[in-house]
């Protein structure tokens, strides 16, 4: 072990090899940072060394160096290599918050990238010649779309509840049923939300069944907010009942300076029922019923960006705008861009909407799915012998917390390879495949939906089953 400790060469030997100097010129450190960087993979080496976890060529051989500076340049490529990469969704769910959940339309990346590339009027009024605000540059769609009379954005839906117990309901009671006190995504729960917000939660009924009279009994002179919030990541069946919204707002119009406020979660602004698909309330339903303010998501059904987005009276949103909160919770402007470009799709009518992935992909026709699949299960064994392949009927998700109950009929392709397991095929697909391949492993066949895949990546997904490399 001494020995060849002792063998390392000194840092000033290695800063001169050419492979030093090469690095130097290629990378984007200078003397200084890469040095710092060679300095570590030395005492890297040493410490697996002197704990016999090393690997590479014996120190003082030529290999040796040449070790050393294939690490360094890995360590170099690594530093400046994206972590947040492209990957290819082959499960079939289609806002999966693993990755990434909603993908945005061509008409929401296009001004994206105009507005990132340029200056824009953020807050600037043109016309004027004067300051503006930021909110202004979604309320007019917003309201076109859900009828509400003003509606603002922030950061995420989580951050809309916050804002409005907080500015509407802070130190005052809000009712809301316990079948609602739901847990969303990162273990973050509505009540602590509540709790944080300085709102008093008053809860009402039971886990299975809350009625109205459970609501009035509960109102005080402190009630500021009859709340409910949609259940949209889990479902309750059997014997249940809950207080539909109406009944709700029937009761808040009764009574004095109580607002009615109804989180819808997954924020559907188009009418999936008409499809058979799923019960999930259409925002502007909701307005039109009344209801003062509600709150949503704009990346699960909407299909845009991260997001959360009020919509209701225009005194309760200019309360909102005003808090001192509002700018804590503000978005920034590609988040506007992509949030107008995804809200004219909607306003476009039909032919708009489907150019949005989200709802594209959940309408998409078993016939189709049938079809591509055929054609990539035909081409894939005319170019490989190494698989064997069968499409058979299965199901897909919606994913990111919405629709539980909903199973979209599918064609699904069932791979197995000659010589490599489902679970080495997957991680082949992962690891080796740029971009990444990700898809279900049920058993021991690896399972692909073509239901969340584009044609572009179809071909890629198909070429890396034909390069796939089995043991031999």
């Amino acid at each position: 072990m001494k020995e060849w400790l002792r063998s390392i060469p000194p840092v000033h030997e290695l800063q001169n090899h050419g492979c030093f100097i090469s690095l130097l010129e290629t990378s984007q450190l200078d003397f200084i940072q890469l040095t710092r960087q060679l300095k570590e993979v030395i005492e890297k080496i040493r410490h697996e060394i002197i704990n016999d976890n090393w690997t590479g060529a014996k120190p003082g051989t030529r290999m040796f160096i040449d070790d050393i500076f294939i690490i360094l340049e890995n360590n170099v490529k690594k530093q400046f290599s994206y972590t947040l990469e492209k990957v290819i969704n082959a499960t079939g769910t289609i806002l999966h918050t693993n990755l990434g959940r909603a993908r945005l339309s061509e008409q929401a990346i296009e001004h994206v990238v105009k507005i990132a590339k340029n200056y824009s009027t953020l807050e600037y009024k043109i016309a004027e010649g004067e300051r503006g605000s930021r909110h202004s540059h979604i309320e007019a769609i917003l309201k076109e779309i859900t009828g509400a009379e003003a509606a603002m954005v922030v950061n995420n839906n989580a951050a809309a509840v916050y804002l409005v117990l907080r500015a509407l309901a802070e130190s005052k009671e809000v009712i809301v049923s316990r079948g609602q006190l739901v847990e969303i995504g990162g273990s973050f729960r509505i009540s602590s939300i509540m709790e944080e917000s300085g709102a008093k939660l008053v809860e009402v009924g039971t886990t299975n069944k809350t009625h109205l009279y459970d609501y009035e009994t509960a109102v005080t002179p402190e009630t500021a907010i009859v709340m409910k919030v949609h259940t949209s990541n889990f479902k309750i069946i059997g014997f249940t009942h809950t207080v539909e919204s109406e009944e709700l707002i029937s009761l808040t119009k009764e009574l004095k300076d109580v607002i009615y406020y109804e989180d819808l979660g997954s924020g559907a602004l188009y009418d999936f029922k008409k499809h058979g698909i799923g019960e999930e309330p259409v925002v502007k339903e909701v307005i039109e019923m009344g209801a003062d303010v509600v709150t949503f998501s704009g990346d699960k059904l909407l299909g845009g960006p991260q997001a959360g987005i009020i919509c209701g009276r225009k005194t309760i949103i200019d309360r909102l705008k005003k808090h001192q909160l509002a700018r804590v919770v503000r978005v920034d402007k590609m988040t506007l861009a992509a949030l107008e470009g995804t809200l004219i799709d909607y306003a476009r009518g039909e032919t708009g909407i489907r150019n949005i992935p989200t709802i594209r992909d959940m309408l998409v026709s078993i016939e189709e799915l049938v079809n591509r699949s055929k054609l990539f299960v035909e081409q894939l064994l005319k170019h490989s012998t190494e698989f064997q392949a069968r499409i058979i009927s299965g199901i897909s998700q919606v994913g990111g917390g919405t629709m539980p109950e909903v199973e979209l009929p599918s064609m699904l392709i069932s791979l197995t390879h000659s010589e490599l397991t489902a679970e080495q095929l997957g991680r082949t697909l992962r690891i080796n495949a740029k971009p990444a391949i990700i898809a279900r492993i049920n058993k021991d066949e690896l399972v692909l939906d073509l239901r969340t895949v584009s044609e572009e990546e179809e071909d890629h997904l198909l070429k890396a089953l034909i390069n796939v490399k089995g043991l031999r």
